[in-house]
């Protein structure tokens, strides 16, 4: 029973470590590029070992990649339940509410790049194949996942001004009443 105790509590422990620096990471990453960071500041900051981070990542490209697997994790999450019931309700408002509410974590995501690599989930292909006659339907997906993810950028670079409503009317007015 006194092992059991020690897991959960070193796991906890564990978990703790991983958040600290995860967030030590961002934090840095909001002023530093990637490459001019090194895992010495960053367990300095965060104050725990090296041995604590070299336990729990391969490199900082491999904290970085594992930061990018959260984040889109949270995003496919939000939208859990049309994927397993296969429908799409092309809701952006919640994506844009979870936009503003996680700033800094989308500013990491897109400064690190990973964008171009995201796979969009929730992209409702059987209606664009209605809206577009279905025709080019890979570059419609293209064009509206280029698009979205630009719309982004704009928004938090402006500090996220407008709100996840405005935002949504954005998006809903540029493709004119498709996708509903």
């Amino acid at each position: 029973m006194e092992e059991m105790s020690m897991n959960v509590k070193n796991n906890r422990r564990r978990r703790e470590s991983i958040e600290r620096i995860e967030k030590a990471f961002i934090e840095l990453l909001q002023t530093r590029e990637l490459n001019e960071i090194s895992v010495s500041d960053l367990c300095k900051i965060c104050e725990l070992n090296r041995s604590t981070f070299y336990a729990n990542y391969v490199d900082l490209y491999d904290l970085a990649d594992k930061v990018r697997v959260h984040l889109e994790s949270e995003v496919n999450h939000l939208y859990e339940t049309e994927r397993t019931q296969k429908f799409n309700s092309n809701d952006y408002l919640r994506l844009f509410r979870h936009i503003q509410e996680n700033q800094l974590f989308y500013r990491t995501y897109f400064k690190l790049g990973y964008d171009n690599q995201y796979e969009i989930q929730f992209y409702d292909t059987e209606q664009a194949k209605q809206d577009f006659n279905n025709q080019y339907i890979d570059y419609h997906m293209e064009f509206f996942k280029s698009g979205l993810t630009a719309i982004i950028k704009r928004w938090l670079a402006g500090g996220c001004r407008e709100t996840p409503e405005e935002m949504d009317h954005i998006v809903r007015s540029e493709y004119q009443g498709r996708g509903r």
